[in-house]
């Protein structure tokens, strides 16, 4: 899996580029805690639930089903995220869905449930560059540099241009 910090870039980034009239920071903050969540299923080891259950990690929380249920989730809560309907359901939901998605382009763990309930079958993209971070890893130490070199050259970099380009277009229309 990716940093926590890195799951968080993405809508932080993104959200921010596209300036607060369009997603307000309640929304924001929303994104960025969805693209967190998934990795609450880390919380499964001490639960004895194995690796590969469809309820441990990388499983039903990983799912494209989780990301809509907690899309429709923010939907709900539209107003306190000072949001319309269709805003925070598609900012939050595409938060969450950003989270498998990287997981996918790692190059480690048994892969991801994208399709659970439907199946439990794990997968990852046929390209994985992203270096997989162990769990329990500490953030700064010399294991972690690999790391953190391979979220900065393929998530923060490409995630960054994106949100230049749509800051850019925005205070230029």
């Amino acid at each position: 899996m990716p940093t926590i910090f890195t799951h968080a870039a993405v809508p932080a980034l993104l959200g921010a580029a596209a300036g607060e009239q369009r997603i307000s920071r309640r929304l924001l903050g929303a994104g960025i805690i969805a693209a967190m969540l998934p990795d609450a299923d880390t919380l499964s080891f001490k639960l004895g639930i194995p690796y590969a259950d469809a309820f441990g990690h990388r499983g039903a929380a990983h799912s494209l089903m989780f990301a809509l249920c907690i899309a429709i989730l923010a939907a709900l809560l539209h107003r306190p995220l000072h949001s319309t309907v269709t805003r925070a359901f598609a900012f939050v939901g595409l938060s969450a869905a950003s989270h498998p998605l990287l997981d996918m382009c790692t190059d480690g763990g048994l892969g991801v449930a994208i399709a659970w309930p439907f199946s439990a079958q794990r997968h990852f993209f046929p390209w994985h560059p992203i270096r997989v971070s162990p769990i329990g890893v500490h953030f700064f130490s010399a294991q972690a540099w690999p790391v953190i070199t391979s979220e900065l050259l393929w998530v923060w970099l490409p995630a960054s241009a994106i949100a230049l380009v749509i800051g850019m277009t925005r205070r230029l229309g």
